[in-house]
């Protein structure tokens, strides 16, 4: 698969729930408005994560971010729902390693497994398990998610 074979997953049909947002102008829809002047910021504390739902099964194939220097989370677990759970369990997709800058970053999503994606998931969170911050705030301008739809 190429990258030109990749759609963006994220679009206004996505749900997206934040673990905390330090004022209501710095909020979630702020992470997928295309707009580069605008931003989601948590409150202070770790961990925060960002939970991403999508309406058909997708597999993700490649993130980006573009935090704020100084602000960045810089480990990152990609969690999706564990197979056949009926409630939330967790496991974890990979992890990633932003670092402490200011411009884009973009990381292809390598499963920690092979074939943990092979059916697709309807659900995915990006876990904040350190901060730049010593607070442990993170600030995100913005948020892409490319991949693929799941067979049905």
């Amino acid at each position: 698969m190429t990258s030109g074979d990749l759609i963006s997953l994220l679009n206004e049909d996505t749900s997206i729930k934040v673990s905390s947002t330090l004022e209501k102008a710095n909020g979630k829809k702020n992470l997928i408005d295309n707009n580069s002047e605008t931003c989601w910021t948590s409150q202070q504390g770790l961990p925060q994560f960002i939970q991403l739902g999508f309406n058909d099964k997708v597999i993700p194939k490649r993130l980006s971010f573009t935090f704020q220097g100084g602000f960045v989370g810089t480990r990152c677990v990609l969690l999706i729902p564990s197979e056949g759970s009926e409630k939330k369990d967790w496991q974890v997709l990979t992890t990633v390693y932003p670092e402490d800058v200011n411009r884009r970053q973009t990381f292809d999503l390598i499963p920690n497994r092979p074939k943990t994606l092979d059916n697709g998931v309807t659900t995915l969170k990006l876990l904040f398990e350190e901060s730049s911050d010593f607070f442990g705030r993170v600030t995100v301008y913005d948020v892409q998610l490319e991949g693929t739809k799941a067979a049905p």
